[in-house]
């Protein structure tokens, strides 16, 4: 693509001091997002996935700057961000939202669903309040619920109920760009369909794009234009949805692909069992940060971290032994 990206990473650490030893004295550098760039274009969905602990959600939340990056640049339709910059900041905080995981703990237990929805519109003091009132009616509506259930509590509502809510606080001012982090992941399967196809539909309307962490591939397939799989702070693989799910380099990513269940009793899809534990962010393995349970691991591995590389138009992947089968 040519065309300038509406956010950049660039290099992006985000490290933490935590403390260690039997007292918690000593202290230790928790490494939990290592040198990540992407981009991310206009009207475009990224999935990003990975095993709990790879950095998804501390990656989310550093480029939304709610989480000051340890290092790197992040650049919002080609300009940096720097809290400095209080006014450059505040564009970006109205065109940048961020959907939670879990609907029940982000709203206001003392609030009713239409008041926690337009509270972005009072902070910008964007139209009248008789103006505020009716935008926020009618996104209710099109995200489906009904005047009665937005009069409601959150504790009131089931729990597709308060993620369509959240969904609309999320889009209430026209963002340009949504992380949403595992935004169906509690909801049931019947639930989850109409979620994701609403977050489609309004991506189309609006112009939206999505970072969309989740665990679950299949979401990310029927969802996602371009996948990024992170393992311990790192990107591992990177490229279109079809280089990803047909074409996968990564041993790392065959293991993630080997678990999505087939429903269809006559395929049998071989499982890639990995052994042992994901290391600690906080003393990661020399060289490859995947070479302790990787079975293609030589000597290079311990010794050199891979860099991403492209191995073909619109698909990287950082390993030594790139394409091996698992």
């Amino acid at each position: 693509m040519n065309e300038t990206p509406l956010v950049e990473v660039r290099d992006l650490k985000k490290h933490f001091k935590v403390k260690t030893g039997s007292i918690g004295i000593e202290k230790s550098t928790l490494k939990a997002v290592d040198g990540v760039s992407l981009k991310i274009y206009s009207n475009e969905t990224v999935g990003l996935v990975g095993e709990s602990g790879c950095g998804k959600t501390t990656l989310g939340r550093s480029i939304l700057f709610l989480s000051d990056p340890t290092e790197g640049q992040i650049l919002f339709m080609g300009e940096k961000l720097d809290r400095k910059n209080k006014e450059f900041m505040r564009t970006f905080r109205q065109n940048a939202q961020l959907i939670f995981q879990d609907p029940y703990a982000s709203l206001n237990p003392r609030r009713t669903v239409i008041d926690s929805v337009q509270d972005p519109l009072n902070v910008y003091k964007l139209g009248t309040p008789q103006e505020r009132r009716q935008k926020t009616e009618e996104l209710l509506a099109t995200v489906g619920l009904s005047k009665e259930q937005t009069g409601k509590f959150p504790h009131e509502l089931s729990g597709g109920q308060r993620q369509r809510a959240v969904i609309a606080r999320a889009i209430i001012l026209d963002p340009k760009f949504v992380v949403c982090d595992e935004p169906v992941s509690s909801l049931d399967v019947s639930i989850r369909s109409q979620v994701l196809n609403l977050m489609k539909a309004i991506q189309q309307e609006n112009n939206i794009s999505y970072l969309f962490i989740s665990h679950d591939l299949s979401v990310v397939r029927y969802l996602c234009s371009t996948v990024i799989v992170m393992y311990l702070g790192h990107i591992v693989e990177y490229g279109t949805k079809h280089k990803i799910f047909n074409e996968t380099a990564h041993p790392y990513t065959h293991a993630l692909m080997s678990a999505i269940p087939i429903p269809d009793v006559d395929v049998k899809n071989q499982r890639v069992i990995l052994t042992g534990d994901v290391p600690s962010p906080i003393d990661p393995p020399s060289g490859c940060c995947f070479r302790t349970r990787c079975i293609h691991a030589t000597d290079i591995c311990s010794r050199e971290s891979p860099e991403l590389k492209e191995l073909s138009d619109g698909h990287s992947v950082a390993c030594h032994h790139a394409g091996a089968e698992a």
